[in-house]
């Protein structure tokens, strides 16, 4: 039954409109906002849903209207009431899916507007073949079906209109909504038409509101004569408030015009407005009552005010931003080619230009980014990172432009700022940008050459000040020859190019670095042992190595060796040589144990005087093994090997272990 005008209560007035399958499916959650809703069921698609929801509005019988897909989108486009949406997320589409599973292991997912991209990362996990299709018209909806049912898709998952066209087609449907979805429609619904209703309240009141706001606002009612004006606006229009109230306001001052506004009912956001020799972001905002629009309001908003905020509210942003730690002084190493580099990082610290830094895997391009931002001008601002081969190519986009809220499905309430907004003022570092996807490499361009973003699901460009900081281990040319590089980007952005030598070519440093690194694990594992000292017997070792994963593997090998020595109570000769098993590569040996040098030499008299040591301790401890491992702090068929490999030398009778 539906309400009219007279009857109705304190409870707010909402009309459900949606297909059979939807109603049906929700109508055991309807009922428990029965005490606190009147809820009305439409059962209507498309253009029926729009004439449904046009003539409830026109009659006044609803409050807020409540849909999904399809008629959401049409709802929220074509009405002035307001519409609650009932949101599709990433689990209920998984779940979804899941259900679907277990009728076939072929699933077609169709949606309104557009294909979830998300589905194509998660369906291997699945173990299922999923076949997306978008619709925007009843006759592209049942094009999707010819084709899914050509290609033998017995199962489909999507909207309560997607299941109704699967039974039409000889296929089972699955409805994708969770009925915590339709219960948190039905909440926004109701929140919605208490808000509608304050503001049909508010208007009575106008005036005394608009006396206490600092922004200049003014109010016109639907014949665009003046009905409130505060303090601000008389001043900006210089005349008094009483010589003001009643007069057009096209007469008055045409360009703050609302006739647009009060024609077409739509509200008008963040528009900017050049009056009185001042710049000024204006928000034209319909006034309704009961749906319809009885006038409308301009707000102006003094440009120089919200640029003092964004900047309060960036600054408030970077104490939570992630910072560049090293600085050109952290950097070790003292050879020609280190210096080098060094030197010539110093040199583009001074410049704004972008920077593309070169170098294998491992040789420190990060830190080198670091200590340039460090030594800019831009110290102290954001430093950001991002590892462009990490990435998903469809989350790589959203992490560097942000995404505007319904942007794609799951996205977060109110958007999200990228990667760009994130380094405002400061340096964006595109480690691997070579291993960007090429569809991305073309919005990045623009990017550098607009100074300005676009969010996903947005079309307001937003200006951004960021210093660009790029490094890659792959040779651009052949990428380039390859068509996997654009050359127009790489002409962008290798403005400046840094080439940072790889360890094997700075030998003299090695030593430095090892000290420093091994230094700083035996700290992190409470050792006190000399870094200095252990790493003095493995100096030619060290240097002879070729290093293929250069610093980092420096660090990670140093890593290993304070673990293995931290174990020792006594570091000698024995130590080292037991070091070839967790370190194989300073002995020239694979992981295995193999020999892979020719130049290292083989047998028992290698280690002749660590052998000695040996049979020394088990002597001393009367032949007793246990005892004398733990002396020497080797396990005992460490001990038993050494033993028997001890160069023709007869070992002493060994005693029973305690």
């Amino acid at each position: 039954m539906r309400n009219t005008p007279n009857d109705r209560g304190t409870r707010p007035r909402l009309c459900f409109i949606s297909y059979k399958h939807l109603s049906r499916f929700a109508m055991t959650v309807l009922d428990e906002y029965a005490d606190r809703a009147e809820i009305e069921v439409v059962n209507a698609s498309f253009e029926a849903a729009l004439d449904a929801a046009r003539e409830r509005i026109r009659d006044g019988s609803t409050d807020a209207l409540i849909s999904a897909g399809a008629n959401a989108t049409i709802l929220r486009n074509a009405v002035v009431a307001p519409v609650a949406t009932i949101k599709l997320s990433g689990f209920d589409i998984l779940l979804a899916l899941l259900n679907a599973r277990r009728i076939s292991s072929k699933v077609g997912v169709v949606m309104y507007g557009a294909c979830i991209p998300e589905l194509d990362a998660v369906r291997d996990l699945l173990k299922i073949k999923v076949a997306q299709y978008a619709y925007r018209t009843p006759d592209e909806a049942r094009q999707c079906f010819e084709l899914l049912a050509r290609d033998g898709y017995e199962v489909v998952v999507g909207s309560s209109i997607v299941v109704e066209l699967a039974e039409q087609y000889g296929l089972q449907g699955r409805l994708a909504y969770s009925l915590g979805a339709v219960r948190q429609g039905i909440e926004d619904a109701i929140e919605l038409a208490r808000v509608a209703r304050l503001e049909a309240g508010r208007y009575e009141q106008l005036n005394g509101v608009l006396h206490n706001l600092q922004e200049a606002v003014l109010a016109v009612d639907r014949d665009n004569r003046l009905i409130a004006v505060n303090p601000p606006m008389e001043k900006l229009l210089g005349r008094v408030r009483a010589r003001l109230l009643g007069q057009h306001l096209d007469d008055i001052e045409p360009a703050l015009s609302l006739r647009t506004t009060l024609d077409s009912g739509l509200q008008e956001r963040g528009s900017v407005l050049r009056y009185v020799q001042r710049d000024w972001i204006a928000n034209r905002t319909p006034i309704r009552e009961h749906g319809d629009t009885v006038g409308a309001a301009l707000t102006l908003y003094d440009a120089r005010n919200i640029q003092d905020a964004d900047a309060s509210l960036r600054s408030q942003q970077r104490r939570h931003q992630p910072t560049a730690r090293h600085r050109f002084d952290n950097l070790i190493g003292s050879s020609p080619s280190f210096l080098r580099a060094c030197a010539t990082a110093r040199r583009f610290a001074r410049t704004d230009l972008t920077v593309l830094i070169s170098g294998e895997s491992g040789v420190g391009k990060e830190l080198f980014a670091q200590a340039i931002h460090n030594d800019s001008k831009r110290a102290g601002k954001p430093f950001v990172a991002v590892n462009c081969a990490a990435f998903p190519e469809a989350l790589l986009e959203s992490e560097l432009f942000g995404y505007e809220e319904g942007a794609f499905t799951g996205s977060r309430r109110g958007g999200k700022r990228g990667l760009f907004e994130a380094a405002h003022t400061g340096t964006l570092f595109l480690d691997e940008i070579g291993d960007m996807p090429v569809s991305l490499q073309t919005r990045l361009l623009r990017v550098l050459q607009e100074r300005e973003i676009v969010r996903l699901g947005g079309g307001v460009p937003i200006p951004v000040d960021v210093r660009i900081i790029a490094a890659t281990h792959q040779p651009l040319p052949q990428r380039i020859a390859a068509k996997q590089f654009r050359q127009d980007l790489y002409y962008r952005i290798n403005t400046l190019q840094l080439r940072i030598p790889p360890l094997r070519e700075r030998t003299e440093d090695i030593e430095a670095l090892a000290t420093v690194l091994l230094r700083r694990s035996l700290d992190r594992l409470d050792s006190d042992l000399d870094a200095t000292a252990l790493l003095a017997p493995l100096r030619e070792r060290l240097r002879a190595y070729r290093w293929p994963g250069n610093v980092r593997e420096l660090e990670n090998l140093c890593e290993r060796m304070a673990v293995f020595f931290s174990q020792w109570q006594h570091v000698d000769a024995i130590a080292f040589d037991e070091l070839r098993h967790d370190c194989p590569e300073l002995y020239g040996l694979d992981s295995g144990g193999s020999d892979i040098r020719s130049d290292v030499g083989s047998g028992p008299g290698a280690n002749a005087a660590s052998r000695a040591r040996v049979l020394e301790v088990l002597a001393a401890c009367g032949g007793n093994r246990q005892q004398a491992a733990q002396r020497l702090g080797i396990s005992r068929a460490t001990l038993w090997r050494w033993v028997k490999e001890a160069n023709g030398q007869a070992a002493p009778p060994i005693a029973p272990d305690d």
